[in-house]
Parts: structure tokens; sequence; C-alpha cells
């Protein structure tokens, strides 16, 4: 049975200002007071995990430890499956130093190169982490395919380049509720609250 969360405050263990938005919204309904790893000043862990579930628990054990606070850290990306599931959870260190996803985009692309399976999915781990170090995680996924040039300038990093199973435009040119709704990251969130936040 999942440990209920009933605190009042959660660090979301993240400084990607387009993530934390993401989730403080996916929460509101909770009346949960949300503050960022970015903004309550703790460091971000090296993420040396094999899976984004192993690498969800890091940083958000790093988060609860750091702030004596329970933490909710999100491990996501992208899986191409021509490239052998590549990016994966190297999907942020592929836009660089400079955390530049056109870059990023650009390199899937130039990798798919010639490649007619243009099919990928979005994996979102959560993990819920409480300041005793009990950890509640949960993953989810959504399926779709690769478009070339990019369009859209909602939504954040591979998202120009996505278009979910079932539909004629990319994340980036959806409505971000309508985005909400289906992403891997809610999917993942919907687990989480029937877990944790649901009484």
């Amino acid at each position: 049975m999942p440990r209920h969360f009933q605190e009042s405050k959660l660090v979301i263990a993240s400084h990607n200002p387009g993530k934390v938005r993401e989730i403080a919204a996916l929460l509101q309904p909770f009346g949960c007071d949300v503050v960022s790893a970015g903004d309550s000043g703790l460091d971000e862990p090296e993420e040396t995990g094999a899976t984004f579930a192993a690498n969800a628990e890091l940083k958000a054990r790093a988060a609860a430890m750091g702030s004596g606070l329970p933490a909710l850290a999100d491990d996501s990306g992208l899986a191409v499956t021509a490239l052998g599931g590549e990016p994966g959870i190297y999907s942020a260190r592929w836009a660089g130093p400079d955390k530049d996803f056109n870059v990023a985009m650009q390199t899937v692309e130039d990798k798919l190169a010639g490649k007619d399976d243009r099919s990928a999915h979005f994996v979102c781990a959560l993990a819920l982490c409480w300041p005793d170090g009990h950890m509640e995680t949960f993953e989810g996924r959504v399926d779709g395919t690769l478009v070339w040039p990019m369009r859209g300038d909602q939504g954040f990093g591979y998202d120009p380049i996505f278009i979910a199973d079932g539909y004629d435009i990319t994340f980036a040119e959806m409505d971000p509720m309508e985005k909400h709704r289906i992403s891997h990251r809610a999917d993942a969130f919907r687990k989480l609250v029937d877990g944790c936040f649901r009484e």
C-alpha cells in the first residue's frame, strides 16, 4: 500500500522551469504549497542511474534530505525506436551544457537519416521521497511519431518534433492543458495521485 501524502509543502526536485511549472499545475488541485529545488538553493545531484526510475529516485532523495521536506522528482526523456531507445536517460544531455534542445532535436534528426521507422515514446518516472527515506515511484509513457522540421512554440524539450498517437499536431503545437491530459508525465501523475494523494 503506497504511503499517503499528508504534508502541506513539497519540493519539486528540478532546476528546469518548464518542468516545475508543469508539475506545479498538476499538483494544484491538492492544495499543496510547491517550491522548486532551484529556488530552495539545492544542488542538482549527478544522474548516475541506469534507468529513468533510478535517476528520479536519486534526485528525490537528494532534495528530501537537503530540504527536510518531501520531494518529488521526475526523470523523463525520449526513446526513439530506430535508435535503440536513445537518447533515453541521456535526453537532457543531448542538449549540451547550454540545454539547447534545438541541438538535441537536430541530433535526433541527423541520426534518423535514412531510417524509415520514426516511432518513439516519451517516458516519465516520478519518485516521491520523504525525509525519512521512504520512496514511492511511478512510471508513465506516451507513444507517437517524430516529425521534421520542428513545429510549435508551446512546451519544452523535444515537444516540437513529437506527435502523440491519434493526433496530427506536435506537443509544442498543443494547448498545454490538452498536453497535460495525455502526456507521459500525466500518465505517471495519475498513478502517483491514485497511490499517494487520493483518500
